[in-house]
């Protein structure tokens, strides 16, 4: 578990992994250089050195994340989530950036994700929709047409904001993101970014276990290793 400062996710991600997931899981400061010994990373949200200058764009340029683009291509599973998945944009982890809603509005409340890829080790245990929690104000997905026309292409999109149906509307896409994508994969499949939080919901005791056949994506990735 990666922490930064100004991390606020952490210690909800923290728990996932071990509690719900019964995996043994460590904090890991952003000054690191290592991460030998741990089979997978999960990068969580917050508000990294306050997202000045651009959400993950400090956070990004950390010691650490060397490392983790040495996980990543070693094809062990990386997850970042909302902060995460902007600082693996920003590292160019992953593809396209995430910028202001469109709305410019700070939004908190629980959206529906539809499954895109089936065939990843993230979502494969999947259902088609999922409710899943989102709190963001610059979560808008961009990328230039080249990109777009790739990460579909290849099955790289991993989720579409949609309504409970499934269906993609403008309402449901309330960020503005391009074609509605929610999260997407690298080319090798093992790493995933998304915007919504899948670590708020992963037990029963707080409502729901929506997320947890995201997270449970750690150990399907090694397994496919």
């Amino acid at each position: 578990m990666i922490q930064f400062p100004g991390s606020n996710c952490d210690q909800d991600a923290l728990w996932s992994l071990r509690s719900d997931l019964g995996v043994k899981a460590e904090y890991v400061w952003h000054s690191e250089r290592s991460l030998d010994g741990f089979d997978g990373a999960f990068i969580p949200g917050g508000f990294t050195y306050g997202d000045y200058l651009r959400c993950g764009a400090i956070a990004g340029q950390s010691q650490v994340m060397q490392a983790i683009r040495e996980m990543a291509d070693s094809g062990r599973p990386v997850l970042g989530a909302c902060n995460g998945f902007q600082i693996l944009c920003e590292t160019g982890i992953l593809p396209g950036a995430l910028v202001q809603n469109i709305d410019q509005r700070f939004v908190c409340t629980t959206v529906h994700l539809r499954t895109e890829n089936r065939d990843s080790a993230w979502t494969t245990k999947c259902p088609d929709v999922l409710p899943i929690p989102v709190a963001h104000g610059e979560g808008r997905f961009v990328a230039d047409e080249e990109t777009l026309r790739k990460l579909n292409g290849d099955g790289r999109v991993a989720f579409r904001y949609c309504d409970e149906t499934g269906g993609l509307t403008d309402e449901a896409n309330f960020n503005g993101s391009v074609e509605s994508i929610a999260g997407v994969l690298n080319e090798r499949g093992n790493v995933l970014g998304m915007m919504p939080h899948p670590e708020r919901v992963t037990s029963k005791k707080i409502g729901s276990e929506a997320g947890l056949p995201i997270i449970s994506g750690f150990l399907s990735v090694l397994a496919n290793a």
